[in-house]
């Protein structure tokens, strides 16, 4: 399977509050935010991990054509985007046919987790779109609800908590994704009709019928703020100890 990242903001937040360090290199426990994901996807049979980076950025291109001499299975698409979706759609092509799974490269998740939802993915019948990382914690300043069915299909994605959602299914979007190409015509006319953001795609896909499945992590933090880099590595640091 494919692995795809997107490392494409700006991180005006980290800047603002003192951190010098673009997004991607922003470490935990030590380790760059982007290395870690490279590292977590490696662990999960990646036959090739795609990414993109801005053009303000020339010390995250740097890093990672050293971790291409390393001979890691890497390619970089270097571009400025609006948003996030514009980012996905400039990793497009390099995705082909096929499953893929698509992070933002401020995610941090539990590592066991995470292996179980890529196995889930890659196993899945073939009818399925979608498998869409979501949690319960909330703790994000604009988080996007999900509301499913009995079965955690994906049923709606909502700027404010859903009402009549089944007991069990309160959850957010956790900013990891497991799509398959069937997701491109979507994308496509997203872009064409002058659409921007993630969320505004993933709404699309459910008024498209796509079959999108939630699948629970315990939690799924994002690091916009300095504050949240300690969260980050405690939270990191707790997994360990637990797994």
């Amino acid at each position: 399977m494919k692995f795809a990242i997107l490392a494409a903001g700006e991180g005006s937040r980290l800047a603002q509050e003192g951190i010098e360090l673009p997004k991607p290199l922003v470490r935990l426990l030590g380790e760059p935010m982007l290395d870690r994901l490279i590292r977590v996807f490696m662990s999960n049979g990646a036959s090739e991990i795609v990414l993109i980076t801005n053009n303000l950025t020339p010390l995250t291109q740097e890093h990672v054509r050293q971790l291409q001499a390393q001979g890691l299975p890497l390619r970089m698409v270097v571009r400025t985007t609006p948003s996030s979706m514009h980012s996905f759609h400039a990793l497009r092509p390099l995705l082909g046919e096929g499953r893929f799974c698509l992070t933002t490269v401020d995610t941090v998740f539990r590592e066991d987790e995470f292996a179980d939802y890529v196995r889930t993915f890659a196993e899945a019948p073939a009818e399925l779109d979608g498998l869409m990382a979501v949690t319960d914690y909330v703790d994000d300043e604009r988080p996007l609800w999900l509301s499913t069915d009995e079965t955690l299909r994906v049923t709606g994605f909502h700027d404010t908590p859903p009402t009549g959602r089944p007991e069990g299914a309160k959850y957010i979007s956790g900013g990891i994704y497991g799509l398959s190409h069937t997701a491109f015509p979507t994308l496509d006319r997203c872009i064409e009709q002058g659409q921007s953001r993630m969320r505004n795609f993933q709404r699309a896909l459910v008024a498209d019928g796509l079959h999108l499945q939630a699948w629970p992590f315990s939690k799924i933090l994002d690091v916009d703020h300095a504050s949240d880099i300690a969260k980050a590595e405690e939270f990191l640091s707790q997994s360990r100890a637990a797994s």
